[in-house]
């Protein structure tokens, strides 16, 4: 019996150690492959990219970084430094707080920044490409500001008073401890709270008030909410509301009042609602607003006397302003040109502006103002940006197999003539409850200018029309989402916008899910696949539950480990397992050596079936002339999922 034991051990060993050597083998080929080819495109890819550092220049370096107002104080970040200037002063006079490369982070970009009350400490999270955690710096400000602390592996951090610090660590993807330290006389640092259910993720955020600060527990289907009072930081939190299946909820508080934006009661979408302080329990929540069908809540902001409340509605953005004084709502529909939109950050509640800034892939960003006092929408002209005109932008909604309409936005050039012979791009995603991402990217501008069609394709699985059109995307479900796009692609064809040969799609993440299905289903109806980072082997990465995102992912994708009818489904729509010998499109992947969220050696063993598939099929069929895709892979040595700076994503 020993002997049998330290053989299956060994086997194990040798299992492992044979798979570690195929996936060496496998990179270095790749590599190889990679090497013979890319100087092919050399001269496109040096006209490409001075072409992109010139709009770069005309469009993002001239758009102002966020800015953080404190009364006088204004706090805002550029190239890597944190100045500190007076409101009304030129920010020529700016003073210098902190700089990245003075303190040997120079591969690095701030991702937060949080002032204390007083403007005493200022706490900031920086980030290098290569990895998923960040290192919090806590400066002490004045004449001279120094470095006061450091902390590694943080996800997220807030001011409760001033000198006491709450946040949270990162460790494998996820975020499970609270932590307090301080920093008066007798600094300590405790552990406040522990998440002990694996699929939660743990975040903070303090209310705009600044009463509490909460401890925010979520997972893809609940959360709960603890509350740290500011004035009496070093009590333990309470409960707000104990976690319900299906009851996701966020806090914010105003007059002694916690107002919960929730997808409690229904229909299961969000509504705010509010409750007492002292008796905060979901059998006291009382409803102030509840979204229209198919609106999906962008985002939520909390001022003294009103809440705003960024919306998007069949493709359009709307800003609806509830006041808390007169009980009224406005609803504003923001310029049809915008897709994207990011709130500024307004530290003071009593403010009696809103900013922020809209966008779109072919529209940088441009900034607004709206005026609570005077009810309206300004346009705030800061630099003298040429705005693209000659862009036009068409909504379209394409009947899915079950008759469900699913929207689509396209972008082309106003002067393009014979839309159907240009090449067309589609983006997809489709995955958590997410969006397609469409801000502003310079290649998006760039492709424009050169004639083409850019399509994207808010299918389910998404969340472009709340948090139905989610539910009906995921899990079982997942086939909708194919659905959707094969509706969406034909549909942008029949209507005279590019044809097959002239399509390309492209994916990033778990949009490589449903992208990786439609080359098995639907090869014909595209050319061409960009694939970053994808996921592309729902089943086998599922089945390892020792990866740090299975358990939580359960909620998505559903177990196949305990359910039987689960693993069937996955193994139908899989790009992994279902690929066959046909014609397929050109594919070109790119993905990360460090990458923890798409392991590297599925998409390695992807592309080497692919590979082989696509071969197996021309040489069945071999005529002279047959048509072999082009399947290409570029493994990045640096840069995390999906994550990259503005230089990186150049190279890229």
């Amino acid at each position: 019996q020993e002997g049998t034991k330290v053989s299956s051990k060994r086997k194990q060993n040798t299992h492992i150690v044979t798979s570690d050597l195929l996936h060496k083998n496998l990179l270095k080929s790749e590599q190889e492959n990679w090497n013979a080819i890319s100087p092919t495109y050399k001269a496109m890819t040096k006209r490409i990219k001075e072409k992109l550092e010139e709009l770069h220049n005309v469009y993002t370096l001239n758009s102002e970084s966020p800015r953080m107002r404190f009364g006088e104080n204004v706090y805002f970040e550029e190239n890597g430094c944190i100045f500190l200037a007076k409101a009304h002063d030129d920010e020529g006079n700016a003073d210098i707080l902190f700089s990245t490369e003075d303190l040997g982070f120079s591969d690095a970009f701030i991702q937060r920044i949080r002032i204390s009350p007083d403007q005493r400490y200022m706490a900031i999270s920086l980030k290098s490409e290569n990895s998923e955690e960040a290192t919090c710096i806590i400066m002490k400000l004045g004449n001279f500001p120094v470095v006061e602390k450091v902390i590694p592996s943080v996800f997220s951090f807030e001011w409760a008073a001033n000198g006491v610090l709450y946040y949270t660590t990162q460790k494998n993807l996820k975020c499970q401890n609270v932590f307090m330290t301080t920093f008066t006389y007798q600094k300590h640092t405790k552990l406040v709270y522990t998440e002990e259910d694996a699929r939660f993720f743990v975040d903070l955020y303090c209310t705009k008030d600044r009463h509490f600060l909460t401890i925010n527990s979520n997972s893809k289907t609940s959360s709960e909410v603890w509350l740290v009072d500011c004035r009496h930081p070093f009590e333990s939190p309470t409960l707000v509301q104990a976690r319900t299946t299906g009851v996701i909820y966020h806090v914010e508080h105003r007059k002694d009042q916690l107002y919960i934006l929730t997808t409690y009661g229904e229909p299961a979408e969000y509504k705010l609602m509010k409750a007492p302080v002292a008796s905060s329990s979901k059998e006291n929540w009382q409803l102030v607003y509840a979204l229209e069908k198919k609106t999906k809540l962008v985002d939520f902001e909390m001022f003294s006397d009103d809440c705003i409340m960024f919306l998007k509605n069949a493709g359009h953005l709307y800003l609806t302003v509830i006041s808390f004084v007169s009980h009224s709502v406005r609803s504003i529909k923001l310029p049809t040109w915008a897709c994207e939109f990011e709130l500024e950050s307004h530290p003071e509640h009593t403010t009696s502006t809103c900013y922020f800034q809209l966008s779109s892939p072919v529209h940088p960003p441009k900034r607004f103002a709206y005026s609570f006092k005077e009810n309206n929408l300004i346009e705030q002209a800061v630099q003298e940006v040429p705005i693209i005109t000659n862009c036009h932008t068409t909504r379209l909604l394409a009947k899915s197999k079950d008759e469900t309409l699913v929207p689509i936005t396209v972008f082309h050039n106003k002067n393009s003539k014979e839309l159907h012979r240009r090449p067309l791009l589609v983006h997809v995603y489709g995955a958590y409850g997410i969006d397609l991402n469409m801000s502003f990217k310079e290649e998006k501008l760039m492709l424009i200018e050169e004639g083409w069609i850019l399509a994207y394709c808010h299918v389910r699985g998404g969340g472009e029309q709340g948090l139905g059109w989610h539910r009906d995307g995921c899990q079982h479900n997942k086939l909708k989402g194919l659905h959707d796009l094969r509706a969406c692609i034909t549909l942008l064809h029949q209507l005279g916008f590019s044809q097959p040969k002239y399509t390309a799609l492209a994916a990033a993440s778990a949009g490589g899910v449903l992208a990786g299905a439609l080359c098995n289903t639907d090869p014909a109806l595209i050319r061409a696949v960009v694939l970053q980072a994808p996921f592309i082997d729902v089943l086998n990465t599922m089945m390892k539950t020792h990866l740090p995102l299975t358990t939580e992912e359960q909620e998505e994708w559903g177990n196949p480990l305990e359910d039987e009818k689960c693993m069937k489904y996955i193994k139908s729509y899989c790009p992994y397992q279902n690929i066959k010998p046909q014609c397929y499109p050109s594919v070109f992947i790119t993905a990360y050596e460090n990458d923890e969220r798409v392991p590297l050696p599925g998409i390695l063993q992807y592309v080497q079936k692919l590979r082989k598939a696509a071969l197996d099929h021309a040489s069945r069929k071999s005529k002279k002339g047959n048509w072999i895709p082009n399947i290409i892979l570029d493994v990045q040595a640096n840069g995390s999922h999906c994550d990259s700076s503005w230089e990186h994503s150049l190279d890229e």
